[in-house]
């Protein structure tokens, strides 16, 4: 290996490590997926109920992986990744769901997780290739993706009368 590509493969290490989401593309929109650095590949798991929705990889395929900076939130790096779907219960799996687990915010059933995943989920081992720092100077800002999670109501008109009660008339 040269040392450009040494340098490069230690860049994708650190700041994939370093950041919280990284942002994903399949064939599909880019989705910014929460993660897990485990022996040289991103983990990600989703596709269940509850859980991140995961752009549409497959196993065998590739994908660009793109890489923020913890400290300032612009891009650092971009990569290709291969995409390989862990099998549910295997050794690769095991291990890399004892590490998302512990990385994972506001399960909705903690300790049933794991066979949740298993049963209704996709594990993903992203594995580093090519990579790329010469990344555009341009926001590359794009429309939200549909969902079915709605804003907020406006609030009824007699609430605030409620929670703040009406203002008595001192009694003579």
């Amino acid at each position: 290996m040269t040392a450009d590509a040494l340098f490069d493969r230690a860049l994708v290490e650190e700041a994939t490590k370093k950041s919280g989401l990284i942002w994903v593309r399949g064939t599909g929109p880019v989705r910014a997926l929460w993660h897990v650095w485990i022996d040289g590949a991103a983990h990600i798991v989703g596709d269940g109920p509850g859980e991140q929705p995961l752009p549409d990889l497959v196993d065998g395929a590739s994908a660009e992986v793109t890489v923020r900076s913890k400290d300032k939130g612009g891009r650092v790096i971009a990569w290709t990744a291969a995409v390989t779907e862990l099998a549910p219960r295997s050794e690769a799996w095991e291990a890399a769901v004892a590490e998302l687990k512990g990385k994972r915010l506001n399960a909705p059933d903690g300790e049933r997780m794991v066979d949740r995943w298993a049963e209704e989920c996709r594990v993903l081992r992203l594995t580093p290739g090519e990579a790329r720092t010469d990344l555009p100077d341009g926001s590359l800002a794009a429309a939200p993706l549909p969902t079915t999670a709605t804003t907020r109501q406006p609030i009824p008109a007699g609430l605030p009368r409620l929670l703040l009660g009406r203002k008595k008339k001192p009694k003579r």
